[in-house]
């Protein structure tokens, strides 16, 4: 009866390939079914009926296949033996379990497997039936890990110390079906693996045991006191995988997000994705990631230019009362996740139906990021099947919802510390070259307020015989130009007011349409004259309460002039409420000119700080100025020389001729041409400045020194005496100076620009009319080579 059971049984099994040589592994092994056989027969002496009579069947069977016993080195044979290979094989794999399992067989700790489970043929096996190298573990780290099993397995057998295990082993895999990778822990069991003593047994000491038991991972020492030449592997190993990919994606996420700066680049973002899309088993999820602004009531895009939300983007156009808004408010008041099986049908606005599913999303999981009691972001999940995401998913959801959490956290806490850095740089006086002296101050103040003097403050800070440098670079006429900007602008739209009022006249006839045009045209006339101070503000109120309002009743009322109305309104700005063309231009104008030269000008900046560190203010008006304050009492433990002063001098002489060939060249691209002028003022004296706290800012400090800033403010204007001509002129750099000397050391620089032809030969030597105040001053005018 139990051979009429074997054919029966046979036919569930998995079909057996032929195996093929073995790596280059350490010991020699062979396949052998010895301990499968020792196994059978002993089932034959089994309590249970059932297996007894089973395992005389195959004791049967076994008797007469001698080809069966000891090693196999005829591999043929098995494929020739399939039935009797698939028989001796129950006792490893349960034929229920064949379409669970994922479990194959190898010759002890070898790559192929000649009989295996069709799951772990499918995850496992190329086409040559060789075990695939895992995705996370390289052929040497494999070796390496097999050696080590082995050596333990030795000891256990023939020296009968038992030692812990290595640790579960996880292959990393690709999943081809669904083109994403799994993890799977791997338990190589050796149940049927024997170690035979080749020649004779190696004798170890205690101490030699001990040395083994407490360095399980150093082959190397394993190699030295047993040899794998001395042993032999006989039998096989049974692989028996496991699907852990949602521990082991949990796990890495863990760690991912932990990291800094995790969700700041594209790259590290992506890597997130792809993980959660293994963990679904959805290649084509998208994640989407929106912090939470408490200031703003409002989730905001993450990340730096980065929008990592694929949903809050269009929220932030839409008004206060729109659906998206509306989903957003409902998620921060019922605080439960958002869970669209099936975006078509889902019971959500149609404007939100129509965003999502032109993103390609079909179903949808939106949940908030809680962290303690404030909600700090939302999490975004989006399939493209109708279903792929459901209410079952949210058991995976909630055990990866706190680490993104703190990941957006974190992220919002270095936000904050980098804007307050940059607050810092941006809007306090402390430059870095001064920083030192504020320390001390402050370190000062704490040690008087330590020491119990509750009424000190912070000492005064004055840095001596620091030298100045000045300079500009100022937009020529810019009032005038700004001036005759606004003029066209209004004549343009009282213009354009007034053809509405004449055309309103032939269908409505209103008195107020009469005055208003007399106001109008008044006002136009007045304008071709001349503009006067408050004309601006007077005209463009009056539009606005009495003009335009009528604008509105007419376009209501009065079918046949909304074209005209629509085309008065299409040349008003939608922001400012005023025709704003050719003011526009002139500030595009005067915005590009600025910042072309703020950009160089910090640009060098930076390589002027390396010649020596020194005070750098830069601000801009109608145009760009700077002041520069260097010396040794600004510097902490940097020993100063004069030299630095000149360098810096003809730094800023060279500076000021590259920003005139800047600016001259940009003239011809502005919309509304501008020249700039550019002024140097020559100050010989070294000087005390002082920072003011209550302005936060550094002034000259003392009476003497009062007057340079009064020449500062006030030569912009200066003419030639006794001609009237501006000093300041296109294409020309004038130097202002108060002392023949202080002129001297200039003539040298300019000397030296000329030889490299960046000026143009001559030097013109002027004196200036008397200013405000000021009396005696000289100047150099030299002119760029452009």
């Amino acid at each position: 009866m139990a051979a009429e059971l074997l054919p029966i049984l046979s036919d569930a099994l998995p079909a057996l390939r032929s195996p093929v040589a073995s790596s280059s592994f350490l010991f020699r092994s062979t396949l052998s079914f010895e301990p499968l056989i020792a196994y059978w027969r002993e089932r034959e002496r089994a309590t249970n009926a059932g297996v007894a009579l089973l395992a005389r069947a195959i004791g049967e069977q076994v008797a007469e296949a001698a080809w069966c016993r000891g090693p196999l080195t005829d591999y043929t044979l098995i494929e020739s033996n399939c039935d009797l290979i698939e028989t001796l094989m129950l006792a490893v794999f349960p034929p229920a379990s064949f379409a669970t399992d994922i479990s194959g067989v190898v010759a002890p700790f070898q790559r192929r497997s000649f009989y295996s489970t069709r799951r772990f043929e499918e995850i496992m096996l190329n086409k040559e039936r060789q075990i695939k190298q895992p995705l996370n573990i390289d052929m040497a780290a494999m070796e390496h890990q097999m050696e080590l099993m082995a050596y333990h397995l030795v000891l256990h057998r023939v020296y009968g110390t038992e030692l812990p295990s290595l640790g579960t082993i996880v292959f990393t895999v690709p999943d081809y079906k669904i083109g994403l990778y799994r993890h799977y822990g791997v338990d190589f069991n050796s149940d049927f693996v024997t170690v035979k003593v080749v020649g004779e047994q190696i004798d170890l000491t205690t101490q030699q045991l001990d040395l083994l038991v407490h360095n399980r991972h150093r082959l190397e020492l394993w190699k030295e006191l047993l040899p794998a030449e001395n042993f032999e592997l006989e039998g096989f190993n049974v692989l028996q995988l496991v699907d852990v990919t949602d521990q082991e994606i949990l796990s890495e996420l863990k760690y991912d997000l932990l990291e800094r700066d995790v969700l700041q680049t594209p790259a590290r973002f992506e890597q997130i994705q792809e993980k959660l899309r293994v963990l679904f088993a959805q290649p084509s999820l998208q994640l989407g990631i929106a912090a939470y602004d408490e200031k703003k009531r409002a989730f905001v895009d993450f990340g730096r230019k980065i929008n990592h939300s694929f949903l809050t983007k269009q929220v932030q156009h839409q008004a206060a009362d729109s659906s998206f808004r509306l989903i957003y408010e409902r998620l921060l008041r019922e605080r439960e996740p958002l869970v669209i099986k099936n975006v078509d049908t889902a019971d959500i606005p149609d404007d939100l139906r129509q965003q999502i599913s032109s993103l390609g999303i079909r179903s949808a999981i939106l949940a908030l990021l809680p962290y303690g009691n404030d909600t700090v972001g939302l999490l975004e999940l989006g399939s493209p099947d109708v279903g792929g995401l459901d209410e079952f998913d949210m058991e995976k959801v909630a055990q990866f919802v706190p680490l993104f959490a703190v990941a957006v956290k974190r992220n919002a806490e270095d936000l904050q510390t980098r804007v307050q850095a940059i607050m810092r740089a941006t809007f306090t006086a402390i430059h870095p070259t001064m920083e030192w002296r504020f320390t001390d101050a402050a370190r000062n103040l704490l040690t008087q307020l330590d020491a119990g003097n509750r009424t000190a403050e912070m000492e005064a800070i004055v840095f001596e015989d620091v030298y100045p440098l000045h300079g500009s670079c100022d937009i020529r006429s810019s009032s005038i130009v700004r001036n005759e900007a606004i003029q066209g602008d209004l004549i343009e739209h009282l213009t354009l007011a007034n053809k509405v009022l004449k055309k309103a006249s032939e269908y409505q006839h209103l008195p107020i349409l009469d005055e208003l045009k007399f106001y109008v045209t008044k006002n136009l006339k007045r304008l071709h004259d001349g503009m006067l101070s408050g004309d601006e503000a007077n005209i463009y109120d009056s539009l606005k309460r009495e003009v335009e309002p009528l604008f509105e009743y007419l376009a209501a009322h009065t079918p046949e002039l909304r074209p005209i109305i629509t085309r008065y309104w299409s040349n008003i700005d939608p922001k400012l409420g005023i025709l704003y063309k050719r003011r526009q231009d002139f500030e595009t104008s005067v915005t590009t000119l600025n910042d072309a030269v703020s950009d160089y000008l910090d640009d060098e900046e930076e390589k002027a700080q390396l010649m020596y560190p020194h005070y750098f203010q830069r601000y801009k008006t109608d145009g760009v100025e700077f002041n520069i304050y260097i010396g040794g009492t600004l510097v902490e433990n940097k020993p100063f020389d004069l030299v630095f002063l000149k360098n810096l001098r003809l730094w800023q002489l060279l500076t000021m001729v590259e920003i005139t060939r800047r600016t001259a060249a940009l003239k011809d691209t502005l919309p509304v041409p501008l020249d700039t002028t550019q002024l140097i003022l020559i100050h010989g004296q070294s000087l005390s400045i002082r920072f003011r706290q209550d302005e936060r800012q550094f002034d000259v400090d003392g009476t003497y020194n009062i007057r340079y800033e009064i020449i500062k403010k006030r030569i912009d204007k200066a003419t030639i005496l006794g001609t009237g001509e501006r000093l300041t002129q296109p294409g020309m750099i004038a130097l202002v100076y108060a002392q023949s000397r202080e002129a001297v050391e200039y003539y040298e620089y300019i000397d030296y620009l000329q030889d490299r032809d960046l000026l143009e030969p001559g030097v013109e030597e002027v004196e200036l009319e008397e200013l405000q105040g000021v009396k005696g001053l000289l100047a150099l005018r030299v002119r760029v080579k452009l």
